[in-house]
């Protein structure tokens, strides 16, 4: 893993030779050795193709690739910083909030519709994560942005975790997703959404959850 927590508002990457390194643009607070900044066009080992949907609806967030050899140190804005290791399968994640992640990944975009339909749209609308989604897949390290801290909820067959859906802030596994509504459900215990929505997360793997209910 490239990736280590100096504290909760800052990740250290090791660069090594053969090795790139994702950011976004801007993150870099320090470095040491010789290490190189571009800025990316396409964004991760996905291409050009996994970003026009995102750049037509005006989502994508510019990029930077590292080279070289030595140490990075990654901030951006005071915001909290969570590792998240991928082990072959895929992490679900806002643009936005990527601070940094392993080149080896592959990133693509998912439309909201494709998972739930027009009330997958919806989500996206609730959430103000408009149409689209990133998907970063394979083996390696992600380091995410969030406000006040992130939580890993474990999701097990039989077990599905609720989410406050501007309190979610990324998911991976096998996991099933759906935005459901219950009566009074944001008047009694959610408050972030601003409707009675809540977000229904199924199946194995693990969701991340913010102690915001704030956008970055």
């Amino acid at each position: 893993m490239p990736f280590r927590e100096i504290n909760s508002k800052m990740v250290e990457a090791t660069v090594v030779p053969g090795q790139r390194i994702y950011s976004q643009r801007g993150a870099m607070l320090a470095y040491k050795g010789d290490v190189t900044f571009t800025p990316s066009i396409q964004g991760g080992q996905g291409g050009v193709m996994s970003m026009i949907g995102r750049r037509v609806a005006n989502e994508a967030t510019p990029l930077m690739t590292v080279d070289g050899s030595g140490t990075v140190l990654f901030g951006h804005g005071g915001h909290h910083v969570q590792v998240i290791a991928l082990s072959g399968d895929t992490l679900y994640v806002e643009a936005d909030r990527l601070l940094a992640f392993d080149g080896s990944l592959q990133q693509g975009t998912m439309f909201m519709g494709s998972q739930g339909g027009v009330m997958g749209m919806v989500r996206g609308q609730v959430t103000g994560q408009g149409l689209f989604t990133t998907t970063l897949k394979g083996h390696g390290a992600v380091a995410v942005m969030a406000h006040g801290g992130v939580i890993e909820l474990p999701i097990t067959p039989g077990r599905p975790v609720h989410v406050d859906p501007q309190a979610y802030v990324a998911h991976h596994g096998d996991v099933r997703n759906k935005l459901s509504t219950a009566l009074g459900w944001r008047d009694m215990v959610g408050r972030g959404s601003g409707e009675a929505f809540q977000l229904e997360l199924s199946g194995s793997g693990a969701v991340y959850v913010q102690a915001s209910e704030e956008k970055l």
